[in-house]
């Protein structure tokens, strides 16, 4: 019997997995993992010095960045830049605009968006920032929220995704990693161990970034299902539910980004409207919109304030706490997103890309605070349901409270649940192809990565959020997961500015096919 020849034309269009980067970076998250579990007194000491040094020491680094970011992204937007296609002139979008959104957002905020769109306010009205007296803090609360998801942290996203886009699609490197989108700054040393050093710090922080979304997914949903059958919580429950998530995960990650990933966007979509349209048309509709459009007015004119205009002399605890670490979780988790939107955007122009995640990112985020949060906030004054009382004792009860106060009561909470699910895996999903497309050494245009090196990063994804929800203590739990996504974010920064420089000297050393370009479009 003769074997079947080698074609070596097919091998070398066959995505290459980057063995190294894949050893280091599955590596330290499973060795991280271990010593919070077998050292989890010491661990929740280092985990809040780390915070507490982090946000207080980096604070100005991250209150400037949230500056540059949006300003540069707009001048990019409304120069010549925007006209350059992503990808052959004439081919048209890989997605329907409703699609691509839809995978945008689902991407970039999942589950966490329904936690926080309900009951941040509370904790902004229990700590107001800039000191403000009481009948001033529940403004300042109910519009602090939708600025953390705003503009500000859409633009974080978008930065990464226009440097990676310019390189996969227009300069045509190999694959869509952020080593290559580096290549003009590391020149030869992309392949050798500066180039995968960032791969492996980019996957490690993904992981880290990731388990603070999914460390607050679960108990969401394990909170749901304790409401609806009347039982016990236990930690058995959370880990059913982390289970549930990865094999999700796992199914969607397998099939691959259009019959996958794409669908399931596509069904967490509908679901959230189906949930925030019930909402206001089942709540106080006129309520939920005064106090919306009150609450953006009142966002637009204090935005220098929260910016951090005139930090650290004014507000600098509450921006500490919640300012950092919002821009620092946004920029954990933006090159993960970048190199989706990149992945997702091929035939679209630079200008489409920029203002697509800049307006839907943000329109989507501001929605879910104005109902949910406004509806919450409603609850709270008019019918007296004290869910600050409950918010102490327990954040995640706190949002399946105002849930169940709707009019089908607990029988909301399947569709809720649904949500919560497909929320977390469309995000999650979409990681560990990210973190399978990062971990490949050449990635054809037209093809995915390795189908079990994506199902691999799907269940690790799992790991490190069980190792931080075993620390118990909520308030051990938040400040983790916190921390997970501020450490995360500080060599991310520096890869950050590295894809930037990297973009202006791509664009200067293709300026005369870049001038084609333009004057073609």
């Amino acid at each position: 019997m003769t074997s079947k020849p080698v074609n070596r034309s097919d091998r070398a269009t066959r995505p290459q997995i980057d063995g190294l980067v894949l050893a280091v970076s599955l590596g330290v998250t499973v060795i991280g993992s271990a010593m919070l579990f077998l050292f989890e007194g010491k661990g929740v000491e280092i985990i809040n010095a780390l915070f507490h040094w982090t946000t207080t020491r980096l604070g100005q680094v991250f209150i400037h960045a949230g500056m540059i970011a949006p300003a540069f992204l707009l001048l990019l937007a409304l120069s010549p830049f925007r006209r350059l296609r992503l990808g052959p002139e004439g081919e048209p979008p890989q997605h329907s605009t409703i699609s691509w959104a839809g995978m945008i957002f689902s991407t970039g905020i999942g589950t966490t968006v329904l936690y926080w769109g309900t009951i941040e306010w509370i904790g902004y009205v229990q700590a107001p920032p800039f000191e403000a007296p009481s009948d001033r803090a529940k403004e300042w609360a109910m519009s602090y929220g939708m600025f953390h998801w705003g503009l500000v942290g859409w633009a974080f996203y978008a930065l990464p995704a226009v440097c990676l886009s310019f390189a996969y699609h227009i300069r045509q490197a190999p694959s869509p990693s952020l080593a290559q989108a580096c290549a003009p700054v590391l020149k030869h040393r992309v392949t050798t161990w500066p180039g995968r050093s960032i791969n492996a710090i980019f996957m490690i922080g993904l992981i880290g970034s990731a388990s603070t979304g999914i460390g607050l997914t679960t108990p969401l949903m394990t909170e749901s299902v304790v409401a609806f059958f009347g039982l016990e919580r236990s930690f058995t429950f959370t880990l059913l539910a982390v289970i549930l998530i990865i094999a999700l995960i796992s199914i969607s990650v397998s099939m691959g980004l259009e019959r996958g990933i794409k669908r399931l966007s596509n069904l967490n979509l509908s679901l959230a409207f189906l949930l925030l349209g019930f909402v206001y048309l089942a709540g106080p509709t006129e309520e939920i919109t005064r106090q919306g459009l009150r609450s953006i007015l009142f966002m637009v004119t204090h935005f220098p304030e929260m910016i951090g205009w005139y930090y650290p002399e004014q507000n600098k605890g509450f921006t500490e706490q919640w300012t950092v670490f919002y821009w620092a979780w946004w920029i954990a988790f933006a090159p993960f997103v970048g190199l989706f939107i990149c992945k997702i955007s091929r035939g679209r122009t630079m200008g489409q890309l920029i203002w697509g995640v800049l307006l839907f990112g943000t329109l989507g985020c501001t929605l879910c605070f104005v109902i949910l949060g406004g509806y919450a906030s409603f609850l709270e004054d008019q019918t007296h349901l004290a869910l600050i009382d409950t918010f102490a004792d327990n954040p995640h009860a706190a949002v399946i409270q105002v849930i169940t106060s709707l009019p089908l009561g607990k029988w909301i909470l399947p569709l809720f649940f649904l949500l919560c699910l497909s929320f977390a895996a469309t995000t999650y999903d979409s990681a560990s192809y990210t973190l399978a497309a990062a971990g490949t050494a050449r990635l054809p245009v037209d093809q995915d990565p390795a189908r079990g090196h994506r199902v691999l990063w799907a269940i690790a994804l799992g790991i490190l959020p069980l190792a931080i929800l075993s620390l118990g203590q909520k308030n051990d739990v938040l400040v983790a997961l916190q921390t997970a996504s501020v450490v995360v974010a500080v060599p991310m920064i520096v890869v950050t500015l590295l894809m930037v420089f990297s973009l202006l000297l791509d664009v200067r050393k293709h300026g005369v096919s870049t001038r084609r370009l333009l004057e073609d479009n």
